[in-house]
């Protein structure tokens, strides 16, 4: 497990965790911009066979912003990245980026008001799934 993200295992196959994960983090306000599916682009370019694995984009508008405007370079680091995939024991986990982690590697304070705003609300989501 890793202290860079926010992880939970879910009780059904990926595309069910996909579902739920984009339903509640809608909730908190966050909407899916991208989705990779690693598994098939694999696939599709090198002839790799993989368990399944997606990468969803995440992003709450009035926060990107709030922080786009605090350090436009943050935007290496968006959308935040949430990853839905089955790991070696065949669960589901359904892992989100944690805010703290991302703005850690920045040197500007400013930006912890968005990590004590945006950490709950992803929490909020990955714990109602």
């Amino acid at each position: 497990m890793s202290d860079y993200g926010l992880r939970t295992v879910f009780d059904g196959d990926v595309a069910a965790a996909e579902a739920a994960i984009t339903d509640a983090l809608k909730v908190v306000g966050f909407g899916i911009l991208t989705r990779i599916d690693v598994t098939e682009t694999l696939k599709k370019k090198i002839d790799v066979e993989r368990a399944p694995y997606v990468i969803l984009g995440a992003c709450n508008p009035k926060l990107a912003n709030t922080a786009l405007n605090l350090e436009p370079e943050l935007g290496l680091m968006l959308p935040c990245n949430v990853i839905v995939y089955k790991d070696s024991d065949n669960q589901t986990v359904v892992s989100i980026i944690d805010p703290a982690a991302m703005v850690g590697m920045i040197d500007n304070p400013e930006l912890n008001c968005l990590v004590k705003e945006a950490r709950p609300l992803l929490e909020q989501a990955l714990n109602s799934i």
